[in-house]
């Protein structure tokens, strides 16, 4: 399968049966076992990247790009900080659905701004760019050439999660136990630190944080690196 294959399954499914799966893990509702556990593991990323922005103290004055935002789970609360966002995601169903809760949020619809883009159409020039939970449906080829691309729309910082390639996570993938259940139609890839750190250091930035959610069914390696 190649990488166009990789992205057309992966509008496909997010614009469809993926949705309603991911709408609901994504949400606050009653949801299965592993579903929860899921909900859990992505949002300790996004609370991680939201603390690490806090923590700069300068959040309301950045420009930030949302690259596969979803249904809004990280632009919202960092609009509601005062930072500008700018937010896309390859799902229109994902956005639509972003831009609903947005405005549940903030009773606004001016900020973040949302857009349906696939990530390597995305233009601009922003503070930070953060990615998460992206790269799992790519193989390692086309998630550098990704993460070139959003290196070159950010001025200071790059912030990205990706499912980390080691021994017991491949055993798991082999056997059929990663991200387990009927729903699963995406392929799921993952990826080694070392190979992402240099593909981030070719494009002139620095990892200086780190961190690892790691729950029953869900497995995410943050880095934030800067110029």
């Amino acid at each position: 399968m190649n990488a166009t294959d990789d992205k057309t399954i992966v509008r496909e499914y997010f614009n469809s049966t993926g949705f309603d799966r991911w709408k609901r893990i994504y949400g606050d509702g009653e949801v299965n076992s592993v579903q929860l556990d899921i909900r859990t593991g992505h949002q300790q990323t996004v609370d991680t990247v939201i603390a690490w922005l806090k923590d700069d103290q300068n959040l309301s004055q950045l420009t930030i790009c949302d690259a596969g935002c979803g249904v809004g789970s990280l632009s919202i609360p960092l609009a509601v900080e005062g930072a500008k966002v700018y937010a896309s995601d390859i799902s229109a169903k994902m956005v639509a659905e972003a831009q609903d809760r947005a405005v549940i949020s903030l009773k606004n619809t001016a900020n973040p701004t949302f857009t349906v883009q696939d990530l390597e159409s995305l233009t601009g020039n922003y503070h930070t760019v953060i990615c998460l939970d992206v790269l799992i449906h790519y193989p390692q080829e086309k998630a550098d050439e990704m993460i070139s691309h959003l290196c070159s729309l950010a001025r200071s910082r790059i912030i990205i999660s990706f499912a980390p390639k080691t021994f017991w996570l491949t055993i798991l993938k082999k056997i059929g136990s990663f991200f387990p259940g009927p729903s699963k139609a995406t392929r799921a890839y993952l990826h080694r630190e070392v190979d992402v750190i240099n593909i981030l250091a070719k494009n002139g930035f620095t990892v200086q944080r780190k961190a690892m959610t790691r729950t029953r069914f869900y497995f995410s390696q943050l880095l934030e690196a800067t110029r």
